[in-house]
């Protein structure tokens, strides 16, 4: 065996985990000094703070007027959740999943809802599904980005302006970093712990008029735990949307946010954000063009993921050995690199082909990308010259 030089140089920030994701550029404890502690989060104070994190969103985000921002419990999924049992049952449903987190929503559809008129349009890891196949009299839901597989859906062009159903968006990957066409969207959920580094916990619920007429019109046949809740009388709950929240928001977490959203504004808002997921993942794409041992997952370049970005090794001294065998030698790359304190949490998700998943969102720097990259070939030939050993 050969000892290998490591690189020279190493990424300032080794954070590089798809959740929770890399602190925006500059954080310190001392950006959360004026976080409402120990005060209730319906005082006065406190509404101020959570009705500024949703006004705040909308404008970086440009959310229109019309649409409902509220912040709910339980990260992205409960506020997945909070929709599919609050919205589905009025009509036929398709169900798109191409990773994980679809997949899971399809078995909440048809194991616990337990949904008759249930379509599922799945596609391995890597690709999507024919979205021309997808039926829009039905309520559509779907990932925008899949955070497990990298694959995205390269635009909303397949959502009809004048579509029947509802189309439920699971954005949590995407928001601040991908464009999201409001108008083809009904219903859009995401997390703080993602794009915008946040602390974990919270979801985001944004609800069209169409969402919002279904709410009022339209009654589950099932029961509805208080957390789902978002009409009262058959009228939406108006405050859910202005501030007041469903259970207690922690108040650190909520300044955290609005600091986030105060560095997107300094650094010129979405179209910043955006290209800075976008430089990241142009940093990659240009290794991986030059490199033979690791391909992308995504099949094609424009359902690639600029901010969850999965990579398979395709080395053939790697891919003839079986599939427990090859899932160790990515696991142990992976290892590698956050034993040298370059880059923490990159293995592929637990339920995704083994590999890579680099987190390339807008808090990360494209300085830290480039950094990262030598070393990813430094622990690729190490784990090769362990196995020839």
């Amino acid at each position: 065996m050969t000892d290998l030089a490591t690189p020279d140089l190493r990424p300032a920030r080794p954070t590089f985990s798809s959740g929770p994701c890399a602190k925006r550029p500059g954080w310190t404890l001392q950006a959360l000094e004026n976080a409402s502690l120990g005060r209730s989060h319906r005082s006065k104070e406190g509404k101020a703070k959570l009705l500024d994190a949703i006004e705040r969103t909308r404008e970086v985000l440009g959310i229109p007027a019309a649409y409902k921002i509220g912040i709910v419990a339980a990260s992205d999924t409960g506020a997945v959740e909070m929709a599919l049992w609050s919205l589905l049952g009025a009509r036929g449903v398709d169900m798109l999943a191409w990773e994980s987190f679809g997949a899971g929503w399809v078995t909440d559809v048809t194991k616990q809802l337990k949904l008759d008129d249930v379509r599922v349009l799945d596609a391995p890891y890597g690709e999507l599904p024919n979205l021309g196949d997808v039926d829009f009299t039905r309520d559509v839901v779907f990932t925008w980005n899949g955070t497990t597989s990298g694959v995205r859906v390269p635009n909303a062009d397949w959502i009809p302006a004048d579509r029947q159903g509802l189309t439920i968006c699971d954005a949590t990957s995407a928001v601040f970093a991908q464009d999201l066409d409001w108008a083809k969207l009904d219903v859009v959920t995401y997390s703080w712990q993602k794009v915008m580094g946040g602390e974990a916990a919270h979801g985001m619920l944004i609800l069209s008029p169409r969402a919002v007429e279904r709410l009022e019109n339209y009654t589950p046949p099932w029961p509805l735990p208080k957390i789902f809740r978002l009409t009262k009388g058959g009228k939406l709950i108006d405050g859910i949307f202005k501030g007041a929240t469903i259970n207690t928001p922690s108040m650190l977490c909520v300044e955290d946010y609005l600091d986030g959203l105060t560095w997107a504004q300094q650094i010129g808002g979405l179209p910043a954000m955006q290209n800075r997921a976008d430089e990241n993942l142009a940093a990659i794409a240009d290794w991986v063009d030059q490199t033979a041992w690791v391909d992308f997952l995504p099949i094609s370049e424009d359902i690639r993921s600029n901010t969850s970005v999965c990579l398979k090794i395709v080395d053939p001294r790697i891919t003839a050995l079986d599939k427990d065998a090859q899932a160790a030698a990515a696991k142990k790359l992976a290892a590698l690199l956050d034993a040298e304190g370059v880059a923490y949490d990159i293995g592929a998700y637990r339920d995704a082909p083994s590999g890579l998943r680099i987190w390339t969102g807008a808090t990360v720097e494209l300085s830290d990308v480039k950094a990262l990259l030598p070393w990813l070939d430094w622990a690729f030939a190490t784990v090769v010259n362990d196995i020839a050993a």
